[in-house]
């Protein structure tokens, strides 16, 4: 989500400007690559780039192409074959084993539906939706439909008119499919095929504690692109000066903390204030909650000794969603290594994988679409 919010930057910062733009947007890999399907990167006129579509090995060359399509006003397909040896004709040995599909678009500002509005759209709000992009192999050299279409389970944004039937009722069908896997997928229909990319909301992390060891926890949160919210009960410690980084800071009583605070599937919480009657009665609160991940700053017998108290007081606790020392095992000593810890099994819980090293791994690093 952080690329996407930074491409909307640069967009609205280009359209002021007057300056051309394309977005070149990874749309099928088959095999091995740096970047899988959705990863984007923003092209002006002038050679400025924003995002990414791989490790910096395919980007000289998607600009070149990005900056004919901005003059034809024409999109196309591209394919970076890197299962071929000779990869120096890329100008760099790229390491991957993998074809490579990227759409590039020509952006037109006067459009209220061009692709990146379209995105800013969907990440106006925490709700999923689903973006639809429609490009065709075997007629590459034509005109692409592209990037026409956002879906969300209530409504449906973009331009429709531009789209087949018969690929727009394909598209009906599997978008409530991708609303329940919450994954990407692409299917073919006819001559082309249809990318169903799920735009999620960013995680929201619910830090509890505006001590110093926090800062630097804030701070990486913001690198990833995570929204971030501080609650503390002390507001000489909870503010902009200390947190600059923080979207939202609720100076509050431990009673009446968790109510102040809206929860969605993606939402976290980490208790960090190291106040031991705070953080019960705000885990109090959070039982009712549905929430994937509760970490609680400490050793075990500081998260067993919380459970028996609850317990004592009639309070059941489902102990799946709490971590409690929490973190990965990665021998973390001091502030950054361990907001490094435990930033990495926040991510792993939420898409759901064990950790590990990707060297035991099975398979490709990531996840097919299907």
């Amino acid at each position: 989500m952080k690329e996407i919010t930074q491409i909307i930057s640069a967009y609205h910062k280009y359209k002021d400007l007057g300056k051309k733009t394309a977005l070149a947007t990874v749309v099928k890999v088959d095999g091995s690559a740096y970047r899988r399907p959705g990863a984007r990167m923003l092209v002006s006129e002038d050679g400025e780039l924003t995002g990414a579509i791989s490790g910096g090995c395919l980007e000289g060359d998607a600009l070149r192409k990005a900056q004919s399509v901005i003059f034809q006003q024409k999109s196309m397909i591209v394919t970076y074959d890197t299962t071929d040896e000779d990869d120096q004709k890329f100008g760099v040995g790229l390491g991957c084993n993998g074809i490579i599909q990227v759409l590039i678009e020509p952006i037109d500002f006067s459009n209220t539906q061009n692709p990146i509005e379209l995105l800013k759209t969907a990440s106006s709000d925490r709700k999923t939706k689903v973006l639809v992009t429609v490009f065709s192999l075997k007629m590459a050299r034509a005109s692409q439909i592209g990037t026409q279409l956002l879906v969300s389970p209530d409504s449906l944004i973009g331009n429709e008119e531009k789209i087949p039937e018969s690929i727009f009722n394909l598209i009906q069908k599997e978008s409530s499919e991708i609303f329940d896997s919450q994954r990407n997928k692409i299917s073919a229909s006819g001559d082309h095929f249809v990318f169903l990319e799920c735009i999620k909301a960013p995680v929201h992390l619910m830090l509890f504690g505006a001590g110093n060891d926090t800062i630097p926890l804030a701070k990486m949160a913001d690198l990833l692109g995570w929204e971030l919210s501080l609650i503390d009960g002390r507001s000489s410690h909870a503010t902009a000066q200390r947190f600059p980084t923080v979207n939202h800071i609720i100076i509050s009583t431990a009673d009446a903390a968790v109510d102040q605070l809206v929860f969605d599937p993606y939402s976290v919480v980490l208790l960090m204030t190291h106040n031991f009657e705070y953080e019960v009665e705000v885990l109090k609160s959070l039982l009712k909650k549905d929430i994937p991940y509760i970490g609680i700053l400490g050793p075990k017998k500081k998260r067993l000794k919380m459970i028996e108290r609850l317990e004592l007081e009639g309070i059941e606790a489902n102990q799946n969603n709490l971590y409690g020392p929490m973190g990965l095992d990665i021998g973390a000593e001091g502030s950054e290594e361990i907001a490094l810890s435990v930033l990495s099994e926040i991510k792993a819980v939420v898409s759901q994988k064990s950790s590990g090293f990707l060297r035991d791994k099975d398979g490709p690093i990531h996840d097919e679409e299907r």
